[in-house]
């Protein structure tokens, strides 16, 4: 049994659990994961809010405010305390979501055995008395006792600290998980990777019960590295931090000093504290972050790094695999060569040498395949057949397999045929491998390749087929000692995804480069290369021209090749490294084992989810839960605008900051009354908390966002011209309400009536500001016409909250506002609206001519 393949198991005779029993024993037993990381429960929500600099601020002002006597604007100081605490658990709670549909998603996947029946599962809903199937590339899900293995071998570093792999056997005698590391073990352990072969194992203990749950291993303590914007970030909290104490403490004590008022110059120097404050910039990097991964996962694009959804949408190079990402992975057999004659299988159907030639590919497959071409092979087989013919495995016996590896491209079955002594040997693979196996002579070897050429040119994905037949009853150690004869070649086409040109053409425009890597010859290659819009000539560079080259030589070539043809596996981290030593940004796909590396490597890789293996996964930023190229595209524009979208959240949140924290500071120096109080503070806090995280997250993307060239990491979000628009808008905006206040000073307003027009001014400025930014490369106008519910709501709030505070007597009261004439507050609305339609002219323009934003 050991010498069987995997697939030509039946799954209908291995006693496994029903669904209805797996699904009961999940609930009574929990999920298969490991539970060292904290939850963020609602009490640590709040605890986590009652600790902010923002939160004392406003209870120091509520506790003055119940000083002085002053009740209701204390008790209006704590309600707005429960209203930032209700924000942040609503923006933590859809956070938390985001989160948990990725980790649903990510969940490392598992192939069970259910009521006879293969399917894949997450690895977390495997349950104890599971049946697993495993294979090379997979982590083993759980702790499991081996039933059935097949040159099964198993890195167990994880748990050993040992890198060199152990086998693997079935052991019927053993009961109970073994120590990790011992060799010829019946014992597989959660989190180790199956380095080669397969094998079944019977599922012993799950979650914290697994060796790797006993030693507290958990990804959940590693602390990721900072990224850039990160640490931008941090350097411009820490800058408002510092001088914003100064400015604080200064501000009280001259509010002292000058009006012989310390309480007062307290509050003056909470305000002014309130207004500096920059809370907002953490609460964007994790909204955004997080629901950015969420929406790259509803177009099947899966990732939780940070470094790797900033460098998406800066990809120069993107690298990709032809099988299944440009093509349909679907290997339609097409032609058959016996030596003699190439005949297209359409036209001239299957028989004779040529119905033999596919026989022996199917004897040399896969007899249960998932393997797409080998699907295609026995299913043509199938078809063609003669009536009387029945040679196709239904009463022969599978003695041997010499498996596909990577010194020896090819796969050999020895079949015991019926009522016959003799063996017969069925082989096929990469016509090279085949040649070798043949030991052709140069002539030979000549002819037949240039036959290989022939079909590849039409774009074709060639294997060739071999045969040989073995009397004595030990069989060879080698595939190359058997006497094997070459018998024909089939041709297979792997349709292109209708979507792919249109996707690559897309990538051109915003400037990506496109390569194709793959293993097939380069006339096949070149030709799927021009279908899909790569080129009418591609340069192209050959695994074995690679081979030669030194790092400096692939270094230029790289730079003008754009089908890399006859590649393995391994030569593609070079590949990789060429284009980042150019200073490309490099996006790379990969599936295998071997892809890990260069997966790894590059700044952004992409594993295939529904081929790729858990080790590809792993060493990737990003997963692809379709295998679509077309989804790499979308990508990539929406990296670009959750990066954009950033952008304009951090220069509204540097702006805003401007008016309020000037109004103050300029009332404290010139013997002002104070137009902002705290609890105007904490009312504009529930208005900007959303708006920079909530709005303008949900804004789409620029309408240029795939017209211009990528941005490259290196360079600094928060650039000088940025912060330089943030500062204009900002002092914009303080310009006209010290204007709305002279105004009112000069038309004999009190104060009160004063305060209720600067605020109005200030949240008409405020909304302003927001229309102004939602779009660097649309004018406000068009704005409107673009879809976001997000922002409405925000703007809406805040005019309806506004006109409450000022027509309702109870509640303007509270805010010390007094009612102006409607003359007086239109005027208000109209200065605070248009203090940055300056931006529509001065900065938009130059965005809107040459398609790159600001």
């Amino acid at each position: 049994m050991n010498n069987q393949s995997i697939a030509a198991l039946d799954f209908k005779h291995i006693k496994s659990l029903s669904d209805a029993t797996a699904a009961s024993r999940l609930a009574r037993e929990g999920y298969n994961i490991l539970s060292s990381e904290k939850q963020r429960g609602l009490l640590r929500v709040i605890m986590e809010v009652i600790t902010e600099p923002m939160f004392f601020l406003l209870m120091a002002s509520s506790a003055i405010y119940f000083w002085l006597g002053d009740t209701h604007e204390a008790l209006v100081l704590l309600s707005s305390v429960v209203l930032v605490i209700f924000i942040t658990i609503y923006q933590e709670n859809k956070t938390e979501k985001a989160l948990q549909s990725l980790k649903d998603l990510s969940s490392p996947r598992a192939l069970v055995i259910r009521g006879g029946k293969a399917k894949r599962i997450a690895g977390q809903e495997v349950v104890r008395g599971d049946v697993v199937v495993l294979s090379e590339g997979d982590r083993v899900p759980a702790d499991a006792l081996i039933e059935w293995s097949n040159n099964l071998v198993v890195n167990e570093s994880i748990l050993t600290g040992e890198s060199m792999p152990v086998e693997k056997v079935a052991d019927n005698a053993i009961s109970t998980i073994q120590t990790p590391g011992t060799e010829k073990s019946a014992s597989v352990y959660a989190s180790t990777l199956v380095v080669s072969g397969s094998g079944v194992a019977r599922v012993v203990k799950t979650a914290n019960q697994t060796e790797v749950g006993k030693i507290g291993t958990s990804l959940a303590k590693v602390e990721p590295e900072k990224t850039r914007l990160q640490l931008e970030i941090n350097k411009l909290i820490r800058f408002f931090a510092i001088y914003g104490f100064i400015l604080c403490f200064s501000v009280a004590i001259i509010y002292g000093l000058k009006r012989a008022d310390w309480l007062g110059g307290t509050l003056a120097g909470i305000s002014l504290a309130m207004s500096v404050l920059p809370e907002e910039f953490p609460v964007i990097l994790t909204v955004f972050m997080a629901l950015g991964a969420w929406r790259l996962s509803k177009i099947n694009v899966l990732t939780s790094r940070q470094k790797v959804i900033q460098a998406l949408g800066g990809i120069t190079v993107l690298c990709v695999d032809k099988t299944g990402t440009l093509t349909k992975n679907r290997m339609d057999l097409e032609a058959v060569d016996d030596g003699n004659q190439c005949v297209d299988v359409a036209v001239a159907g299957l028989s004779g040498s040529y119905l033999r030639l596919v026989e022996l590919a199917m004897l040399a497959s896969q007899q249960k395949p998932f393997d797409p071409l080998e699907k295609s092979i026995i299913k043509l087989y199938q078809k063609h057949k003669a009536k009387d013919h029945d040679s196709d495995g239904g009463d022969w016996k599978l003695v041997h397999e010499y498996p596909l590896s990577h010194e020896q491209l090819s796969i050999t079955h020895v079949w015991q045929q019926p009522e016959q002594e003799d063996y017969l040997v069925a082989a096929k693979g990469a016509p090279e491998a085949i040649i070798g196996l043949c030991h052709l002579d140069e002539k030979q070897s000549e002819l037949w390749m240039k036959r290989v050429h022939e079909l590849a040119s039409k774009g074709l994905r060639v294997l060739a087929v071999a045969s040989a037949s073995h009397e004595d009853g030990q069989l060879p150690h080698s595939q190359h000692d058997f006497e094997f004869k070459i018998s024909g070649l089939l041709g297979f086409a792997d349709p292109i995804r209708a979507e792919v040109p249109a996707a690559i053409a897309s990538c051109h425009q915003a400037g990506v480069r496109v390569v194709m890597i793959t293993g097939d010859y380069p006339e096949t290659a070149v030709k799927i290369a021009q279908k899909i819009g790569l080129g009418k000539n591609p340069q192209v560079v050959t695994g074995q021209e690679l081979s030669a080259m030194t790092p400096s030589e692939l270094k230029e070539r790289v730079g003008q090749t754009v089908v890399f043809a006859r590649i393995a596996p391994e030569q593609k981290l070079r590949i990789v490294n060429a284009f980042k030593d150019n200073g490309d940004i490099v996006g790379m796909t990969g599936d295998g084992v071997n892809d890990a590396p260069a997966l790894k490597s590059a700044n952004v890789g992409i594993a295939m989810g529904l081929r790729g293996t858990d080790v590809a996964r792993e060493a990737a930023g990003l997963v692809l839960l379709d295998d679509d190229f077309a989804s790499i595209v979308k990508g990539i524009n929406a990296g670009r605008r959750i990066y954009d979208n950033i952008r304009k959240a951090v220069v509204y949140v540097l702006a805003i900051h401007f008016p309020i924290a000037g109004i103050t500071f300029l009332a404290v120096l010139a013997d002002w009354p104070l137009m902002l109080l705290p609890v105007h503070l904490a009312f504009l806090e529930l208005i900007i908390d959303p708006a920079c995280s909530i709005a303008f997250e949900n804004e789409p993307a620029e309408e240029n966002a795939m017209l211009r060239p990528p941005r490259h990491p290196d360079k600094k979000t928060l650039t000088k011209r940025l912060i330089r628009i943030a500062v204009f808008q900002g002092i914009s905006m303080l310009l006209f309400l010290v204007l709305v206040f002279k105004l009112a000073g000069y038309t004999g307003k009190t104060v009160d009536q004063t305060r209720a027009m600067v605020f109005t001014a200030l949240i008409f400025a405020n909304i302003s500001l927001i229309l102004a930014n939602r779009s660097w490369s649309r004018s406000i106008i068009s704005s409107f016409r673009v879809k976001n519910q997000a922002a409405w709501l925000v703007l809406g709030g805040s005019l309806i909250v506004l006109a409450i505070t000022i027509f309702v007597p109870q509640v303007s009261k509270l805010f010390h506002f007094g009612l102006p004439g409607w003359f007086d507050l239109l005027l208000a609305a109209v200065l605070g609206g248009s203090s940055v339609l300056w931006f529509e002219f001065l900065e938009k323009k130059p965005a809107q001519k040459s398609g790159i934003g600001i």
